[in-house]
């Protein structure tokens, strides 16, 4: 399956049960090992949980491969391995700590950002 049919699919799973903030990031000059990496926010466990769950049974509806998946006893953060795509869901407050679109060359969409105050530097949002 092409990268673009693949990306196309993992975003529609995570916008089919309203996934947040989703950003697509293009790693393949950055990183041997994937060429993209998506993230996006789900309000719970629960629906971390469930966008992840959605987003395999998706690429494999299609004919395609889930490598691996991790994190869904927790829920706050689980990562699905597509081989070319990284899919990571987290909940908004480590999503935030974490800062993964920075790692990747991207920047925080806009509600997980906060507004820069005179005197400060950046305007990402709070750790907790």
């Amino acid at each position: 399956m092409d990268i673009s049919t693949l990306e196309k699919i993992v975003v529609d799973a995570l916008e089919d049960i309203k996934g947040r903030d989703i950003v697509v990031l293009d790693t393949q000059r950055l990183s041997p090992l994937f060429e993209r990496v998506i993230v996006a926010s789900g309000d719970s466990n629960r629906q971390v949980r469930s966008l992840a769950q959605n987003v395999a049974d998706k690429v494999r509806e299609a004919g395609g491969t889930v490598l691996s998946s991790e994190g869904e006893e927790h829920g706050e953060w689980v990562l699905v391995d597509l081989g070319t795509i990284v899919v990571h869901v987290l909940q908004p407050a480590v999503r935030a700590y974490y800062r993964l679109e920075e790692l990747w060359g991207g920047e925080l969409p806009a509600p997980l950002r906060r507004p820069v105050r005179s005197g400060e530097q950046g305007g990402q949002a709070d750790a907790a």
